[in-house]
């Protein structure tokens, strides 16, 4: 595996592709997740956690996972990547720029993600790249979810 020193700016500006890397082994989003999120959140709404109100109401036919279950999901989505950042000394997420839930994720489905990198910048505390992430359920095309963001790296 290739380690980029996060100062490297011009090689970590090389990185930027218009591809996506490797999906992501899945991760399964159960019933029991998307429960224990409401409770944690307090979003106790009936179409994530009433799975009969779900399948007779909802235009879905079942209940769904909360769109933030979802993107709270990133940090455990384990990829293969070519190469890594290194060097620095911490990594501080920053914001973003964009976030799009596109599609359900059903209650039981499996969700995997892809990301790319889409910008490099160097500033006073460190590198700031930006990465486009889309997040899918196993076996479809769409995704359910696409989350442009924002991280630091630290001197």
């Amino acid at each position: 595996m290739e380690n980029i020193h996060f100062e490297d700016v011009e090689l970590l500006k090389s990185k930027i592709s218009t591809e996506f890397g490797p999906w992501s082994a899945p991760i399964e989003v159960t019933q029991e997740k998307i429960n224990q999120f409401a409770d944690v959140t307090g979003d106790h709404q009936w179409i994530h956690i009433d799975i009969e109100r779900a399948k007779r109401e909802s235009p879905f036919g079942g209940p769904v996972a909360h769109g933030f279950l979802t993107l709270s999901l990133l940090p455990a989505f384990q990829t293969e990547q070519s190469w890594k950042v290194a060097g620095y000394r911490n990594v501080v997420n920053y914001g973003a720029n964009k976030l799009r839930f596109i599609s359900p994720v059903m209650a039981g489905k499996s969700v995997h993600a892809r990301s790319r990198v889409v910008a490099v910048d160097s500033r006073p505390q460190g590198t700031q790249v930006t990465t486009e992430t889309q997040v899918a359920v196993v076996g479809s095309d769409k995704p359910a979810l696409i989350y442009e963001g924002i991280f630091i790296y630290v001197r």
